[in-house]
């Protein structure tokens, strides 16, 4: 079984990272004739989070596959694999904070995830932000969870066929090329 293309899409919050992931996986599943799917890795856990759920819901439109994965990646892309023409992660930062909260094992679940993504069924899109250009955060916490995401950023950079960087809703290719 030929790998599938994998994409990562990087950049700050509010970037535009998300608008292109979501035209990168639309152009990706269409070149399959497939519907394209989205992995949510985002919980509403307050009412401002539901605003920004409900808005990104708007934005896609109904013609997509909705799952939510806010810890098990590798059983979603399993999942959305089988059928999706293409499928779109949106965000490793988000799912690498909630396996943080929960205590689990950060490289072996990233290790999973690159695992899963090397057998997946359908081009895979993730979006992740760069958390590295700020300050340095005040707590251990907030400098593990910035180290952490700096290693899964490399990992799957390394792993991923294309990788760009947004900046004010412009891509900068470090890797590759997109379609959309």
């Amino acid at each position: 079984m030929q790998q599938q293309p994998m994409v990562l899409i990087l950049g700050g919050a509010r970037s535009g990272k998300s608008t292109l992931a979501l035209k990168e996986a639309e152009a990706l599943a269409q070149s399959r004739a497939k519907q394209p799917c989205f992995v949510a890795t985002a919980e509403a856990l307050d009412a401002e989070m539901q605003d920004r759920i409900a808005r990104h819901k708007a934005e896609r439109g109904d013609h997509w596959q909705v799952m939510e994965a806010p810890l098990d990646l590798v059983a979603a892309i399993e999942a959305a694999g089988a059928t999706a023409g293409a499928v779109l992660i949106d965000c490793l930062t988000l799912w690498l904070s909630n396996v943080m909260h929960h205590d689990r094992d950060v490289d072996a679940e990233v290790k999973a995830v690159l695992n899963a993504s090397r057998v997946a069924q359908c081009p895979l899109v993730f979006v992740s932000n760069e958390v590295g250009l700020g300050l340095v955060p005040q707590t251990p916490l907030g400098r593990r969870f910035r180290d952490a995401q700096g290693r899964l950023n490399q990992a799957f950079a390394e792993q991923a066929d294309t990788a760009v960087f947004v900046a004010a809703g412009l891509p900068l290719s470090l890797k590759g090329s997109l379609l959309a």
